[in-house]
C-alpha cells in the first residue's frame, strides 16, 4: 500500500525552514486513498470520517474528490458548512447527539442520522421530523485495535423493536449500519457482519419496512511498524461479499484512518538527552498531549526514524510537558541520539493533531502542505 513519506534531504530542510515540531501533509496521498477506495469498493458512497483528521484541506480535497462526510458534532458540522460543504453530503454518525447537536443539524438541513438505542429515537423524532436513519448494529471484532461495538451497536434482538419504534415515531427508516472497529487487519469481521445484517434485511422487509441503506462503517486498516497490510485484498474480498449479498442496495462507508492515516508525516527534533536507571532517555519537541496523542486515544505505536547508523540500544521517548505520563516508549531500540537529531515519524495523519491539546502551554503542532513547498527541495 502507497504511503507518503519524507526523504532524510527533505525532512531537514523542512525542519530548518519551518522549525519542530512539523505536521506535514501530502494532499496528493490523499486523493491516492481516495482513489483506491473508488477503484476497489466501487458501489461505495464514501462518507469520509471527519473526526479522524478535521484539517480544512483535507476536508476541502476530500470533497472536492465527491466524498461525502461522517460528521460527529455541532463542530464538525458547522465547519463544513463554514467551508461550503451542503447539508446533503454528511450524516450526523453519532448515535448519542447532543441537543446542540440536533438544533444544528436542524438549522443547516442534515437530515441523515445513526441511532442504537430507543431513546435516541425520541429525541430525533421531535429535533428532526421526518429524518432518514439508520440503526447501528452490534458486531463483535476482538481483532480490531479499537472495538467500538464494547461501547455502540444496538443487540441483533432489538433491531426488530428498535425499527417498529422508528417507523411509529414517523422516522424515515432508510437502512442498517455498523463498524468492525478500528484498524481491522482482514476482511472477515466485515464479511460477518454483512451475513448478519443480511439477515436482519430479510426479516425487516416480512414487516413491511423498505430497508435500501447499508453503512459499513470504517475500520480499513493502514500499514504499521510491523505489518504491511494487503488492503487490496481485504477491499476485494468485501466488494465481493456485497456484490453476492447486496446486489441492489446503496452502500456507505466512514473511512478515516484510511483515507487521512497515510498521508502526514511528523517531524520532531531531540531537545534533551539523560541516562536514567542505566537506560537511555531522549526527550522531544512534541509528545502525548500533542502529536503523539494517539499512543493514549489510539493505541497506536509510532514510527521513529532518526535516519542514523549505529548499534542500537533499550532507549526510553519523552514528550516536553511537565507530566511523568508524557513518556511515549520505553525500551525503543534506537541509535545513540544528540540534542537537535532529527525523528521522521510516518503515517501519523489519523488520530494525532485531532486529539492533541496545548496543555502546559506547549501550541498545536503547525501544519504545512508538502505539495505547497515540495518544489522548494533541492
Amino acid at each position: 500500500m502507497n504511503s507518503f513519506r519524507l526523504t532524510k534531504n527533505a525532512m531537514h530542510q523542512l525542519a530548518t525552514e519551518y522549525t519542530t515540531p512539523l505536521l506535514v501533509i501530502s494532499l496528493e496521498q490523499i486523493e491516492y486513498n481516495y482513489r483506491f477506495l473508488a477503484k476497489y469498493l466501487p458501489r461505495v458512497k464514501v462518507f469520509y470520517a471527519v473526526k479522524a483528521n478535521p484539517n480544512d484541506d483535507i476536508v476541502k480535497k476530500a470533497a472536492e474528490l465527491g466524498s461525502y462526510f461522517d460528521v460527529a458534532s455541532d463542530g464538525e458540522m458547522l465547519q463544513l458548512t463554514r467551508l461550503g460543504i451542503g447539508a446533503n453530503r454528511m450524516v450526523y454518525a453519532n448515535p448519542y447527539k447532543t441537543p446542540k447537536g440536533l438544533a444544528v443539524a436542524n438549522r443547516t438541513g442534515v437530515n441523515k442520522f445513526t441511532f442504537d438505542s430507543e431513546s435516541e429515537i425520541y429525541k430525533m423524532a421531535k429535533a428532526v421530523p421526518g429524518g432518514t436513519v439508520l440503526l447501528r448494529v452490534r458486531v463483535d471484532n476482538p481483532k480490531a485495535l479499537v472495538d467500538l461495538n464494547k461501547k455502540f451497536g444496538a443487540a441483533v434482538e432489538d433491531v426488530p423493536r428498535l425499527l417498529r419504534i422508528a417507523r411509529d415515531q414517523g422516522l424515515d427508516v432508510g437502512g442498517l449500519c455498523f463498524h468492525v472497529g478500528s484498524q481491522s487487519p482482514t476482511a472477515e469481521a466485515h464479511i460477518e457482519a454483512l451475513h448478519i445484517v443480511r439477515n436482519l434485511f430479510d426479516n425487516a422487509q416480512k414487516e413491511g419496512f423498505n430497508l435500501r441503506i447499508l453503512d459499513i462503517g470504517g475500520g480499513l486498516p493502514i500499514p504499521t511498524l510491523d505489518a504491511n497490510i494487503d488492503l487490496a485484498e481485504i477491499a476485494e474480498d468485501i466488494n465481493i461479499a456485497l456484490e453476492k449479498l447486496f446486489p441492489d442496495t446503496e452502500i456507505w462507508a466512514e473511512p478515516g484512518r484510511f483515507i487521512c492515516g497515510t498521508a502526514v508525516n511528523l517531524i520532531t527534533s531531540v531537545i534533551g538527552t539523560q541516562e536514567r536507571n542505566h537506560q537511555k532517555w531522549y526527550f522531544l519537541d512534541d509528545g502525548l498531549y500533542g502529536s503523539f496523542s494517539g499512543v493514549i486515544f489510539d493505541h497506536w505505536e509510532y514510527e521513529l526514524e532518526p535516519f542514523k547508523e549505529g548499534e542500537l540500544y533499550p532507549s526510553t521517548v519523552a514528550g516536553p510537558s511537565c507530566d511523568s505520563l508524557d513518556v511515549l516508549y520505553r525500551d525503543r531500540m534506537m541509535p545513540k541520539l544528540e540534542i537537535g537529531d532529527l525523528l521522521l515519524t510516518a503515517n501519523c495523519g489519523a488520530y494525532t493533531s485531532a486529539s492533541a491539546t496545548e496543555f502546559n502551554g506547549f501550541a498545536k503542532t503547525p501544519m504545512i502542505i508538502w505539495e505547497d513547498v515540495k518544489n522548494k527541495i533541492k
